[in-house]
């Protein structure tokens, strides 16, 4: 609801992209085309023009748009074919496989559809509108759930994903001088989620020090870091409670809004800035369930200002994007909305949460009276 995001004030917004959705290995001449490395390639025009009138309204009004490059499994066999990872497990749980950078041609499809779009969607008259931010797939360090290739070692998955970044990196940077592309971890830290073993997922740490080891031995480059700090447990929003995110990020199981400065404290160290400067941080997707009972929605609202004014005080995070803005169906349970929903919708949006009112007075000069409310909830007396 762009017209209902555009009056909470929002500054940054996050949006699906699913390159299986882009391409046309067929050649419809009535599509989109772009010309790479002495070949023409087709995207599909609906697609990207519904995107278009989402960006342009966003970009418009001054919001920061962030585009999440996914990679879902199509029901074209060609587009498979091209896309989809080699490895890729028919069974794993959200049809969401890792890119393909296998051969040749999938390479060269991958580029030139992160080419298309970068000059698309970076033309200096915004035509189209503009995105800055390209987040490289979903919490990969739990590959087997958002970024499928298999049962899979850490080194390997963590090698592949490189050859992904780097090829985003060079085509976005080719149309844009200051586009960022970023990697993107859940809250796993010294521990994987435990969901998985360990060819299914991996400490975002251990993680991050090889990419960023094999990085260097590759030639550095300006890749960030899109991290989700969401609460120790998803079901419970009061993140001020997580024993799990403890201040050492050396040792710390998890990295919530409870220890984020840690995140930081981990990016300052010498061998992973980039030309001096340490890597920038988004907050691309966490948000605050609703818990059952009267207070519920008390607690959820009160949950997003303790983290607000968490990420507030610290220099070096560029946005809070929060999930969601309205409940969803299937999401196992979960009510992080702003708004309720239908009860016999996906996601329709029915009335506005407690928390909808909190999140239009952040960034204001109202904050502090907004969130009042909060102090008794989280515990405190004020908010330094």
């Amino acid at each position: 609801m762009v017209d209902d995001a555009l009056a909470l004030g929002i500054q940054h917004a996050a949006l699906n992209f699913n390159l299986s959705q882009l391409v046309d290995p067929r050649g419809d001449t009535n599509n989109l085309s772009w010309s790479f490395d002495g070949k023409t390639y087709r995207f599909q025009r609906a697609y990207v023009e519904s995107l278009d009138q989402q960006i342009k309204k966003l970009s418009d009004h001054g919001v920061v748009v962030s585009l999440i490059l996914l990679n879902y499994v199509s029901g074209d066999p060609e587009v498979r074919r091209l896309l989809q990872h080699p490895d890729y497990s028919t069974n794993c749980p959200n049809n969401l496989s890792a890119f393909n950078v296998s051969t040749p041609e999938s390479r060269a499809w991958l580029e030139a559809s992160i080419e298309f779009l970068a000059n698309r969607w970076s033309r200096s008259d915004a035509r189209y509108g503009r995105v800055w931010n390209w987040i490289v797939g979903n919490e990969v360090n739990s590959h087997w759930f958002w970024a499928n290739c298999g049962r899979v070692g850490m080194e390997k998955f963590a090698d592949d994903y490189l050859k992904v970044v780097r090829l985003v990196h060079r085509a976005v940077r080719r149309q844009s001088a200051n586009g960022r592309v970023y990697v993107s971890l859940e809250h796993h830290w010294n521990i994987r989620y435990p969901g998985g073993d360990a060819e299914q997922a991996f400490p975002g740490r251990a993680f991050l020090d090889y990419f960023a080891r094999r990085a260097r031995e590759g030639g550095d480059f300006d890749w960030n870091v899109a991290f989700h700090p969401y609460p120790e447990n998803l079901f419970e929003p009061r993140s001020w409670k997580d024993v799990s995110a403890t201040g050492d990020w050396r040792a710390t199981p998890r990295i919530t809004f409870k220890n984020l400065p840690q995140l930081l404290a981990y990016l300052d160290q010498s061998e992973l800035k980039f030309e001096g400067r340490r890597r920038r941080v988004i907050l691309s997707e966490q948000g605050f369930h609703t818990p059952d009972g009267p207070d519920g929605e008390v607690v959820q609202a009160a949950a997003y200002c303790y983290a607000w004014n968490q990420v507030a005080a610290l220099d070096g995070i560029d946005s809070f994007i929060l999930h969601r803005h309205v409940d969803h169906r299937e999401e196992g349970g979960l009510r992080l909305g702003l708004w309720t929903r239908k009860p016999d919708s996906v996601a329709t949006p029915e009335r506005k949460k407690r928390i909808y009112e909190v999140f239009r007075m952040a960034d204001t000069p109202r904050w502090k009276e907004a969130f009042e409310f909060a102090l008794p909830v989280i515990g405190i007396r004020g908010w330094k």
